[in-house]
């Protein structure tokens, strides 16, 4: 029986285009550091921290932990000074960004309706930001204050998509077993790997990327719409 219903949040209950998002959050925050050091050597050292925080596969270093210590060490700044700095931007200049995004119209009925109907409902985007920034995109797409079981930011995950152990530490975080879960997103290539540990999926039309795995085919194909009806109507 299914328990957990986990949502993608980017591209699937958010509207948002990443290959325009993530160009524009780079140009926004690059500035922080103007005058500290040159902002392309900057944008660099974060991306390559951030495939080294992608590649991680130690169960005992969170994201947040990865990340930071390799950040850190390219580029020679300080976290105690820095820190605050990058914690300011999400709460600032970071909703500058909030104009790249819409709500979907089906993404607040679609998590209320799975709510009442008992099922536990994760936001299971991919953990390379801070909790602050998907607390924003949450507010962004109108999914604030919603009782969501589990946000897996990089500070409490261990791992990324397309990770497989990602989709099973969610699992266990939950107390479930990943066949009683459904992953629900629009990335082909990432969202339907929860398969490799036992999990059903649903590869939703809205915002579709990437290309369908032989090895991991979507157990459903559709739109929103047809998720919510079958919360509403329990034929999960």
């Amino acid at each position: 029986m299914i328990k957990a219903l986990l949502f993608d949040l980017d591209g699937t209950l958010l509207d948002v285009d990443m290959a325009a998002f993530l160009p524009a959050y780079l140009k926004a925050l690059a500035p922080r550091v103007d005058g500290v050091m040159p902002p392309k050597q900057f944008i660099a050292d974060l991306m390559a921290a951030t495939e080294t925080m992608i590649r991680n596969d130690d169960p005992t270093r969170t994201n947040q932990d990865v990340f930071l210590d390799d950040f850190f060490r390219r580029t020679g700044l300080a976290p105690s000074e820095w820190l605050p700095v990058f914690d300011d931007f999400y709460r600032t200049d970071f909703h500058c960004l909030r104009s790249l995004t819409a709500p979907r119209p089906l993404a607040r009925p679609l998590v209320e309706a799975a709510v009442a109907r008992g099922y536990e409902v994760v936001i299971a985007t991919n953990p390379v930001f801070p909790r602050v920034a998907i607390e924003a995109r949450l507010a962004w797409g109108n999914l604030d204050g919603l009782p969501f079981r589990l946000i897996t930011s990089y500070e409490v995950m261990h791992f990324s998509k397309p990770n497989p152990r990602y989709f099973a530490e969610v699992a266990e975080m939950l107390g479930r077993r990943p066949d009683e879960c459904i992953m629900i997103g629009n990335d082909a290539a990432e969202d339907m790997t929860a398969c490799r540990v036992g999990m059903r999926t649903f590869l939703t039309a809205e915002g579709r990327v990437g290309q369908i795995k032989e090895s991991c085919p979507p157990t459903w194909e559709g739109t929103l719409e047809e998720v919510l009806q079958r919360v509403e109507q329990g034929r999960w």
